[in-house]
């Protein structure tokens, strides 16, 4: 009698192809990696031997010993250099204490996340990226900027800010916005921002008690003595209220001693900004206060009436009526407003003279003389973000960054308003929406245009976004 055959099921053979074929891919992605890894570490050691028969040192000995711990993150890490290189040249972390500019940080860290993402994008492919019609519109504004340099009134101005400073910002704001991704990313970042924060105001209070790199008699500035960004007190304020938010909604959103810890950074940040003396900071913080009471609070009227004595109280505690420009001393319109409204008439001139364009990047100061009704020997700022846009990218320019600005808000309203969601990602999205609206408030007082503020909230923004809308596909699944 024969015995019969066991019969695989017709279902069975299939499957069985289809595991053997993702085997088959999976070791020929092994192999791949592998591949690559060995060049890469092949051109390394071309590298170090080329390093030492050049410099045949015992200093290369030993920076060719340090190389493998400080390459392992670096390569590994790329959200850590991107993050270190914006904090450096935001809050200008290496001129707070002068002997580290000498390292040249910032220089450091831009090659370092280069470095990074270049392998992690073209060597091992783990960098994920995506695209939306949000960076179509960013995207657009970064290129008519470029257009814009091109057609300058000073070409070589406009040169050098666009490649010094904002095609960093336009690089970074893409990269920041592809690589976060998990809530612990998020949250990484908004405890950098605020220990970058109260680094600053440590430094800005400490000066301020000691007397030094002060202006018009009692506003604090950082820096003033070698030209640091920071040694304009707007400039120094707008650098304290990036942070705020960031800081109030980890303290609403955190138990334990981290909320303490907030606190501290928060008193620390509110009082440097004080001591700036700046009204657009001043209307910064109110904003920033004022997103988190409105969500809140359910009597919006005694809300609004609270607001209006904290906004008095804050201008007496910053001694803003003692400035010796602006202050109570002035009869009707102070100079410091009237020197601001002679600079908006200026932004206005330089607009409808070059309507599309306008006069090009880091160009308002330079022409401010030939567009300004009033001249009292010496050119000014525009003080606004609004002006300052308008003057340097003309009336197509400003509207183009104007729905830019409200997709962005618009965004993070939507991502903000989302209760389900990661603990981390709601304090976050909350703390972005704070601080883009005292941005845009601020803004009136304070140049802030083609800085790094409103890009970072941008990149924050569109990372958001996608994380949530990514948090849903796996809930989906």
């Amino acid at each position: 009698m024969m015995q019969s055959l066991p019969m695989r099921s017709a279902e069975a053979v299939p499957n069985s192809i289809n595991e053997q074929h993702q085997t088959q891919l999976a070791n020929q992605l092994v192999t791949r990696r592998s591949a690559r890894f060995s060049v890469g570490l092949w051109a390394l050691m071309v590298l170090i031997a080329v390093a030492w028969y050049a410099l045949p040192t015992p200093l290369v000995a030993v920076t060719l010993a340090l190389l493998p711990i400080v390459i392992w993150p670096m390569l590994n890490w790329p959200f850590g250099m991107v993050l270190g290189f914006v904090l450096l040249s935001f809050f200008r972390l290496h001129e707070l204490y002068p002997p580290l500019m000498a390292l040249r940080l910032p220089q450091l860290f831009a090659l370092a996340a280069l470095v990074s993402m270049a392998w992690q994008l073209l060597v091992i492919r783990k960098m994920q990226i995506y695209w939306n019609r949000d960076f179509n519109w960013l995207i657009g504004f970064f290129v008519f900027c470029a257009i814009g340099v091109l057609l300058a009134s000073n070409r070589s101005v406009a040169m050098a800010y666009f490649n010094g400073v904002f095609s960093k910002i336009a690089l970074m704001t893409i990269i920041i916005a592809w690589l976060l991704r998990a809530p612990s990313d998020f949250k990484q970042a908004a405890m950098a921002f605020i220990i970058a924060g109260s680094l600053v105001a440590m430094v800005a209070l400490s000066n301020a008690a000691a007397g030094i790199e002060v202006v018009e008699g009692n506003r604090v500035t950082i820096g003033r003595s070698f030209g640091s960004t920071l040694g304009d007190p707007n400039d120094l304020a707008l650098v304290l209220l990036f942070p705020l938010g960031f800081t109030l909604g980890w303290l609403l959103h955190a138990q334990g001693w981290s909320r303490l810890m907030t606190l501290v950074a928060l008193v620390l940040l509110v009082m440097a900004i004080l001591a700036t003396q700046s009204r657009g900071g001043l209307l910064g913080v109110m904003t920033v206060v004022g997103v988190f009471a409105w969500r809140r609070v359910q009597n919006k009227t005694m809300l609004l009436l609270v607001a209006g004595v904290a906004l008095m109280v804050l201008f007496a505690l910053a001694g803003i009526d003692q400035r010796s420009s602006g202050g109570a001393a002035e009869q009707g319109i102070d100079e410091s407003a009237m020197g601001r409204i002679y600079a908006w008439q200026a932004a206005f001139s330089m607009a409808l003279h070059s309507p599309v364009s306008g006069v090009g990047l880091d160009n308002f100061y330079a022409n401010y003389y030939f567009y300004s009704s009033h001249w009292d020997g010496k050119n000014h700022a525009v003080h606004s973000t609004w002006f300052g846009i308008l003057a340097e990218t003309g009336f197509v320019g400003l509207a183009l960054f104007i729905a830019v600005l409200w997709r962005m808000v618009t965004r993070i309203i939507s991502v903000a308003n989302i209760r389900a969601q990661h603990p981390a990602t709601l304090m976050v999205a909350e703390s972005v929406l704070a601080g883009l609206l005292g941005t845009v408030v601020s803004g009136t007082f304070l140049t802030q245009g083609f800085t790094w503020p409103f890009y970072i909230f941008f990149a924050l923004i569109l990372a958001l976004r996608q994380s949530i809308n990514q948090q849903n596909s796996d809930f989906a699944k």
